[in-house]
């Protein structure tokens, strides 16, 4: 049975029946042919005890942002080489994204990879295509963007073909950097924002999306897999300075976003001013657990403020202080579940500059579920 609406939160199915696994998803837009793209990280063997982190890269097509035919893995794992950044044992793939790169002619996919014998060290795998579905050829790999640490991160470009990448110097800031002409390295033109001591201050899952000129940012705190506020900023050019508007989800008392990040946001063509944000449920098991307990515990461990030596004690201290006494199992577990992730796809609210809000806000507000045609 076709799908007629989308269900935010609710399992999201494949055309034959199998959950969709394109997670730090996006969507990619062919004019030519009117195909919608979605692709992102293939979670499918993700489950505590696997030592799997993704399962490679996959993409499904679709023609009314409803319906998604699974069209494989366009960046396979890498199983008979422990050095490659594609090995689904010794490394972590994060977040790819892609963009066609109308002067080379090639689709240029970039990835976050963690690498597992050492995570502080987070770098960028660059792979090009020549067709969006692959194959797709490694041309870098343990990239550091301006000598940096790139956590989360996000790809655009302008309609004359320039490209960006806001990234999250780890565990410090957001840098928006500008792409070399193939887009397959950054130059030294870059800018830094939103400098944050430690998590879960520093924002990351950076969205960038463009509209009526100006540029917007949706990020997340640094909290793991646990949810937390988004915050959304404003700036009058890619490189800022940008003006922070609040958290987009006021209509969310739990302060988790609605139990999501954000990965992406995409403008709907052929619609005057649909952008939807594509979002991440990453613990559907865990939407009981509030934002201040997640916040709490990455505060206390990375500033330093708890030793390590008491964190035990200090976990212990919080679930007694939010009365998570039942939810112990979530909370000590040192895997997560993520093959069975949900996605919460929202359309955004635009509140243009008033009085009440002289910059302008973004609101993203709930909907059990939506269709695309109640949209100019």
């Amino acid at each position: 049975m076709k799908n007629k609406s989308i269900r935010p939160g609710k399992p999201f199915l494949d055309t034959e029946g199998k959950r969709i696994q394109a997670h730090g998803g996006s969507i990619f837009f062919d004019a030519e042919t009117g195909i919608f793209y979605l692709y992102g990280e293939n979670k499918e063997h993700t489950v505590p005890g696997s030592g799997v982190w993704t399962w490679g890269v996959r993409a499904y097509a679709s023609r009314d942002l409803y319906n998604w035919e699974d069209k494989g893995l366009i960046l396979p794992p890498v199983l008979d080489d422990p050095d490659s950044p594609l090995n689904s044992r010794t490394a972590c793939l994060d977040r790819p994204h892609i963009l066609f790169n109308r002067k080379t002619g090639k689709y240029v996919c970039w990835m976050k990879i963690m690498h597992k014998n050492d995570n502080r060290q987070q770098t960028e795998t660059v792979a090009v295509a020549d067709s969006f579905l692959g194959p797709y050829t490694i041309v870098r790999s343990g990239l550091r963007p301006l000598g940096m640490n790139a956590g989360d991160f996000d790809l655009a470009a302008d309609g004359e073909g320039k490209a960006y990448s806001f990234f999250e110097h780890v565990h410090s800031e957001l840098i928006c950097a500008e792409l070399t002409a193939d887009y397959t390295d950054v130059t030294d033109v870059f800018s830094r924002h939103f400098p944050r001591p430690y998590p879960p201050f520093v924002r990351e899952g950076p969205a960038h999306f463009e509209r009526k000129g100006r540029h917007y940012l949706i990020t997340s705190g640094t909290t793991g897999y646990f949810p937390n506020r988004s915050e959304v900023a404003v700036a009058e050019s890619w490189h800022g300075p940008y003006t922070v508007l609040g958290d987009p989800h006021p209509g969310d008392p739990s302060g988790t976003s609605f139990h999501s990040q954000v990965s992406s946001v995409f403008k709907v063509p052929g619609k005057k001013d649909l952008y939807i944000a594509l979002a991440d449920r990453w613990m559907p098991t865990a939407t009981d657990i509030p934002a201040a307990f997640c916040e709490e515990i990455f505060e206390g461990f990375f500033s330093g403020r708890v030793p390590l030596s008491e964190g035990e004690q200090f976990r212990e201290s919080l679930i007694g202080k939010y009365g998570l006494q039942s939810r112990r199992d979530v909370l000590v577990q040192s895997e997560t579940d993520t093959s069975v992730a949900d996605y919460v796809w929202l359309p955004l609210r635009f509140q243009e500059p008033c009085p009440a809000y002289p910059d302008g806000m973004v609101f993203i507000d709930w909907l059990d579920e939506w269709r695309i045609e109640d949209y100019e």
